[in-house]
């Protein structure tokens, strides 16, 4: 069974793909209690309206290692990392990645928008 790795230690957000056809990709660094975790991924909360904060919600998750007591958080921490790459919502302005100890947010910027924005600086 799947459960929140320990922390989130690094989040990276940032778009691909063309103006046509952006794709959102998230690349995340985390903590687990343990060595051994499998399956170590990002799921996406799903909206049934988008959320009024324009912020995509993530779990940074993973299977615990067989024989591991769930209750015993005892060992070394261990860097794990994931990532997530989807068609990008049209309300999305930034992501928050969950786990149990912390959460960290990354906003997204369009590149396009900013090669704009210096052409019509100059």
């Amino acid at each position: 069974m799947s459960e929140l790795v320990r922390e989130i230690v690094d989040v990276n957000a940032f778009i691909g793909g063309d103006e046509e056809n952006p794709l959102l990709t998230v690349e995340v660094e985390g903590l687990t209690p343990t060595a051994g975790w499998a399956n170590v991924r990002l799921d996406p909360h799903v909206y049934s309206t988008p959320p009024e904060d324009g912020v995509q919600d993530f779990d940074l998750v993973g299977d615990r290692p067989a024989g591991s007591d769930a209750g015993s958080d005892e060992g070394e921490l261990t860097a794990v990392e994931a990532a997530w790459e989807g068609p990008l919502a049209d309300w999305l302005i930034a992501v928050r990645v969950h786990a149990i100890d912390n959460m960290i947010e990354d906003e997204v910027f369009e590149p396009w928008d900013e090669d704009d924005a210096e052409s019509e600086a100059a």
